[in-house]
This record gives C-alpha cells, structure tokens and sequence, in this order.
C-alpha cells in the first residue's frame, strides 16, 4: 500500500482589485460665467486659482476637460454637487464622470 501524502490546505486570499478610477469631467456651456466655474472648481475639487482656471480655460477651448480622477462614488458625488451648485444658480454648468481606461 501506497502512503498517502495529504498536502496541507492553503486559504485561497481573495484577489484586493483596486477599485477603478472614474474621471470627473468639466462640459462647456456658453451662459455659465467663468468666475462662477472657476468659484466651484476651488470649492469643490480644492483647486488654487491658477489649477481652476486652467481648467475652466481648457473646457472652454476644447468643449471639455477632465477634472480630476476619483474612486466611482467620490467622483460622482462631486461632479453632482458640482453641477447642482450650478443649477441652484440657474447655470447649465455640467460635470460628468467617465471610467478611466
């Protein structure tokens, strides 16, 4: 008779993902004031002046910018409060979210 050889059990470790990132986006409109856009990036992202501007500048250029990049929940809660600032106003000011690639 053959030994039995029994190997000793391991604990398989479920697999840490890290979660996937999601881009805040700015979207470009024509009526929402650029102070006003550039007020919300610093309040809500906690851009300096300059960072918020570039941003506000670059949207405005190219119709879109991204933001910044945050855990799926982060980014949506910000890009909604960013946007419902905008409409308590009565701006179309728009911030969406995107997974990052």
């Amino acid at each position: 008779m053959g030994k039995i050889v029994t190997k000793p059990s391991t604990k398989a470790k479920p697999k840490l993902e890290r979660p996937k990132l999601h881009k805040v986006i700015l979207v470009n409109d024509d009526f929402t004031p650029r102070e006003f856009v550039v007020m919300i990036l610093k309040a809500e992202f906690r851009m300096t002046e300059e960072q918020a501007y570039k941003v506000m500048l670059t949207a405005h250029q190219r119709g879109v910018c991204v933001v910044a990049v945050f855990t799926k929940d982060v980014a949506e809660t910000k890009a909604t409060r960013a946007t419902d600032a905008g409409r308590v106003k009565g701006y179309p000011l728009l911030f969406t979210t995107e997974p990052e690639e």
